[in-house]
C-alpha cells in the first residue's frame, strides 16, 4: 500500500505543476465562444468568477486534485490487485481489480471534469463535472450491490457485461440529469449506497470497519451542509483562497473514498500487497 501512496503523491504533484503552468501562461480567452453556465450566469458559488484569468475560480479549480489523488491511489491498488490473483488471501473487492481501476478512473474523470467547469464556467464543463460525480455514485452504488449479492455465480463474462452496463448507465446519465434534478438524483443515489453498505456491515461485522463506514457517511453530511452555505453565501468571501465549495470536493473525494475502503479493506485483508 505505501507504493501506491508514493505513487499518489508523484502523480498529484506533477499534476498540480501542470495546473500552475496552464494557469500562468494562458488566460480566460482560452474559453471565448463556449456557451457559459447557468452557474456562471446566476454567480451559485462564493468564489469569485475572474474572467480575464484561465482558472476563472482559482480555488474552486485547484481542490479537484483530492480526486484526482484518491483516483490514482485507487488505481495503483487495482494495479497490485491484478498482479497478486494467485493469492489465496484477497477479499471480494481485490478479485475484481477491473471495478477497483473504473472506480478510480472515475474519481480521475471527475477531478478533470469539475476542474474543466470551475476553470472555464461553461455549460459543457458542467455536464463533463456532473457526469463526474454520478460517475463516482454509481460505481459505489455497484460495489455494495455486489459485495451484498456476493452468492450470484460473478463469472468473468458476468463480470464483463455487468462493467459494461454500467459504463452504458454512466454514459446515460449525460441525458438524464438533464430531465432529473441532481437534487433528487444524487440524494436517491446516495441513500441507495448506505442502504447496500448497512446491509453488507450486517452480514460481514466481524470483517468490516465501522468506522470508514461512518466516516464516509458524516463526511458526505458535512461536505452537503458546507455546500448548502457556500450557495446560499454565508460567510461568503469571494477574494479569500478558502472556499466552502473547495472544501465540499476535498471532503467528497475523502468521503468516497471512505466508502470504497469500507469493502477494499478488511479485518482478513491485513497483509495487503506492498
Amino acid at each position: 500500500m505505501k507504493k501506491a501512496l508514493i505513487q499518489a503523491l508523484a502523480y498529484t504533484a506533477a499534476m498540480l505543476l501542470v495546473y500552475f503552468l496552464l494557469d500562468t501562461f494562458l488566460d480566460g480567452s482560452v474559453w471565448d465562444g463556449m456557451v457559459v453556465s447557468k452557474s456562471a450566469l446566476t454567480a451559485e458559488y462564493c468564489e469569485y468568477n475572474d474572467v480575464y484569468r484561465f482558472f476563472h475560480q482559482n480555488s474552486n479549480t485547484y481542490s479537484n486534485l483530492a480526486y484526482f489523488f484518491f483516483g490514482v491511489f485507487i488505481c495503483a491498488l487495482a494495479w497490485q490487485d491484478s498482479k497478486n490473483q494467485s493469492s489465496a488471501h484477497l477479499n471480494w473487492l481485490q478479485k475484481f481489480p477491473m471495478l477497483s481501476f473504473l472506480m478510480g478512473g472515475s474519481f480521475i474523470y471527475l477531478s478533470i471534469g469539475s476542474a474543466f467547469f470551475h476553470a472555464s464556467l461553461t455549460w459543457i464543463g458542467q455536464r463533463v463535472d456532473m457526469n463526474g460525480t454520478y460517475s463516482i455514485s454509481i460505481f459505489l452504488l455497484f460495489i455494495a450491490v455486489y459485495h451484498v449479492f456476493y452468492r450470484l455465480s460473478w463469472s468473468g463474462t458476468v463480470k464483463k457485461a455487468t462493467i459494461v452496463a454500467v459504463l452504458l448507465v454512466i454514459v446515460s446519465f449525460y441525458e438524464i440529469h438533464l430531465l432529473v434534478s441532481s437534487g433528487i438524483l444524487l440524494p436517491v443515489m446516495i441513500l441507495l449506497i448506505w442502504i447496500f453498505t448497512a446491509i453488507n456491515y450486517f452480514q460481514f461485522r466481524k470483517e468490516r470497519s465501522i468506522i470508514l463506514g461512518l466516516f464516509g457517511l458524516i463526511l458526505i453530511i458535512v461536505a452537503l451542509k458546507i455546500r448548502e452555505l457556500d450557495v446560499q453565501k454565508i460567510g461568503c468571501d469571494p477574494h479569500s483562497f478558502f472556499q466552502g465549495h473547495s472544501l465540499w470536493h476535498v471532503l467528497t473525494a475523502l468521503s468516497s473514498f471512505c466508502s470504497y475502503a469500507f469493502f477494499r479493506f478488511t479485518a482478513r485483508n491485513n497483509n495487503d500487497a506492498e
